[in-house]
């Protein structure tokens, strides 16, 4: 297996190929900048490389066969399948087919032959939104639970073995969150845990909009967009969002929610969520964060939030190869009972298979003293780009309004792994430097290896102005840093911006 610490996946010949290399990589290689744009536009050559990419936005070649097998058990001439994996989901996603369609009449749901996996069955013209509802919402079949079914294997089998890993997942992010056993939630995709949540504040307060703090990932504002009455979007707030949210309050709105993620992605940012909670308390609004970024082990959101999600794809699991997510409620948020009666009465909330939870939970073991690595990596390659002459700018949760980030950041953690820089004339050497840096490129981060993207491009390609209104430059750039000899790092900055010119 290709060692990316010290082999990374950054040439024109590793287009398209896996990172890491397993056949269950929920990222893939970009390794130039014309690569990124080839496969936003769709171009052949590029799309004809493509082996993998991230689940949610490319089929994985073993769930496009399960989808493939289940159109011959399911569907009829002209329809198409898209499996889930059980009931709730399959309906969830018809519904929506049905809404955008304008048609009640529109697709339907096929238990398949294949334990609790469902189908949903819909006209060939409706899959564009039957796969915008996979995308969103995060309820996937993952590629290994596909690839078991491939080879014949009963996906219920070894459930003595999912549930032993499942406890033992919860019982290590209760320990690092310090919060109880009982309220974390495990799920197939960290989208998956936000979208939960988010139907669960549409049941408790039907008709009201929430609020989105700070500019976040993107499919966390659609899901906001595309699912209730609506959302106030706030992307640049003055100083922490307490003043604009005050502000809404004072005109007599009452939010559903505000969201915000800790710290903000691609840009770092942070809310003052201290400040706002006691006047979300005082107007019985309840707080949701992502601690996805800032990672639990660095930044305690339970101080204020009374949700938090996370990606566990991302810096729990580390490997890069198992797609999870959980939500955790704080034990003595007064919306606690509410949440947690939903959580467990709505079945198939618990639908992170279970080899991926064995894989998740042999990967997790190794969490904290990763992220400790992570953290002085990261720290070290910002101090180095923070005054380096060809940076325009650098977001790192250090440098982005640091006096708020402190009020949640744990005694003994960082600042994370993540971090975005804007070159000088960026049109012109921004391309030059990816194209030239030896890291792993593709999209992803928290994984072990260092991985770069031109974020922008990637997550918002046909709104790039919107995005730069947003303060979320077309030309940004995004490094996840892993777990690589720090100066070696530098080294391959260095060649980087000697290339860019």
């Amino acid at each position: 297996m290709r060692d990316l610490l010290t082999d990374p996946a950054c040439s024109a010949e590793d287009l398209g190929c896996p990172l890491p290399d397993s056949p269950h990589a929920v990222s893939v290689c970009l390794p130039r900048w014309a690569d990124v744009v080839g496969y936003e536009e769709q171009h052949q050559p590029t799309v004809d490389r493509m082996q993998c990419g991230y689940p949610r936005f490319f089929l994985h070649p073993k769930v496009r066969h399960l989808f493939a097998e289940a159109e011959k058990q399911c569907a009829e001439s002209g329809e198409h399948c898209v499996v889930y994996p059980s009931r709730q989901p399959a309906e969830r996603c018809v519904a929506y087919v049905r809404e955008k369609g304008g048609n009640a009449d529109l697709g339907r749901v096929v238990k398949t032959g294949w334990g609790q996996l469902h189908a949903a069955v819909v006209p060939a013209e409706n899959l564009p939104e039957a796969m915008a509802y996979w995308r969103h919402c995060g309820e996937v079949v993952s590629s290994r639970l596909a690839e078991a079914i491939s080879q014949g294997q009963d996906p219920e089998a070894d459930e003595d073995a999912g549930r032993a890993a499942k406890e033992e997942i919860r019982q290590r992010l209760a320990q690092v969150s310090g919060q109880n056993k009982e309220d974390v939630f495990l799920f197939p995709s960290g989208m998956a845990a936000v979208f939960t949540v988010h139907r669960i504040l549409n049941e408790l307060f039907p008709g009201r909009k929430s609020v989105q703090l700070e500019f976040p990932y993107v499919d966390v504002l659609k899901i906001q967009e595309e699912f209730g009455p609506g959302v106030h979007f706030i992307p640049l707030i003055k100083d922490g969002g307490v003043e604009e949210v005050e502000a809404l309050l004072a005109k007599g709105e009452t939010p559903a929610a505000v969201y915000c993620e800790l710290a903000s992605n691609p840009l770092l940012r942070s809310v003052d969520v201290l400040g706002l909670k006691p006047v979300l308390e005082a107007a019985g609004v309840p707080m949701i964060v992502d601690d996805t970024v800032g990672c639990v082990l660095n930044i305690d959101a339970f101080r204020a939030a009374d949700v938090v999600t996370s990606s566990l794809t991302k810096y729990f699991s580390g490997s890069g190869d198992v797609m999870a997510g959980s939500v955790i409620l704080r034990h003595d948020s007064p919306f606690r009972e509410a949440f947690r009666e939903r959580l467990l009465a709505a079945g198939g909330m618990d639908e992170l298979w279970t080899g991926d939870a064995v894989v998740l939970a042999t990967n997790s073991r190794g969490f904290q003293d990763r992220v400790a690595k992570i953290n002085q990596n990261a720290d070290r390659l910002f101090s180095y780009l923070e005054n380096h002459p060809k940076v325009e700018a650098v977001w790192y949760p250090r440098n982005q309004m640091p006096e708020i980030y402190r009020q949640i950041h744990r005694e003994s953690g960082g600042y994370g792994g993540l971090l975005s820089i804007l070159l000088k004339d960026p049109a012109r050497a921004a391309p030059r430097f990816y194209d030239a840096l030896r890291i792993s490129k593709g999209p992803s981060l928290g994984t072990n290896f260092s991985l770069v993207c031109p974020y922008t491009l990637l997550a918002h390609y046909q709104e790039l102005d919107w995005a730069a209104r947003c303060g979320v430059d077309r030309h940004l750039i995004r490094i996840s840093v892993g777990l690589e000899d720090p100066e070696d790092l530098i080294q391959r900055f260095d060649e980087a911006f000697a290339a860019a010119g």
